[in-house]
């Protein structure tokens, strides 16, 4: 089962994954794509780390995703990775033909994984047309990458306000 939880900033979405990955009752290996660039990134990822239960795999990796998910993906586990925008953040620093390659790759790779995957992922594109160039294009990054998950998935879930919305679900 694949899943795509989206929401805003600071609205529950990672919280509920960890709740879903915990309710799987399988061994849970949290795949991470933040890099800590700050002191203040550092700081919560540090949070993030904290939060989480100690028994829980952690594999670190800021733009290989899809090579992570096949390296790791067994039918007796459940995959978390928090979070697809922070990946799509990090492959745009990068370069055009590694988002493109990365992007592909995921995609080509989602509906092939055995097991519980959980994707989170930041909800960008209900705000206002941003500014700059570069947050206009990742906005629109995002915005595509989020259809193209979802239609991968099994189930989409919202959350706003600490609250699940059911976007689709196949096994309903």
């Amino acid at each position: 089962m694949k899943e795509l939880i989206l929401g805003g900033a600071r609205s529950g979405k990672s919280g509920f994954a960890q709740q879903r990955a915990l309710a799987s009752g399988l061994p849970v290996i949290y795949l991470a794509t933040a890099q800590a660039g700050d002191p203040e990134m550092a700081e919560r990822i540090a949070r993030h780390r904290a939060e989480r239960p100690t028994d829980w795999g952690l594999v670190e990796e800021p733009l290989a995703l899809a090579a992570a998910l096949r390296a790791h993906a067994a039918p007796d586990r459940c995959l978390l990775v928090d979070c697809l925008t922070l990946w799509l953040n990090n492959l745009l620093a990068a370069s055009d033909a590694r988002l493109s390659d990365e992007i592909s790759a995921l995609l080509k790779t989602l509906p092939t994984l055995p097991g519980q995957v959980l994707l989170v992922s930041n909800e960008v594109g209900q705000g206002i047309v941003p500014a700059n160039p570069l947050a206009r294009r990742f906005r629109d990054e995002a915005g595509w990458l989020h259809q193209a998950v979802a239609a991968r998935c099994d189930r989409a879930t919202f959350i706003i306000a600490g609250l699940p919305l059911t976007l689709k679900d196949c096994f309903a």
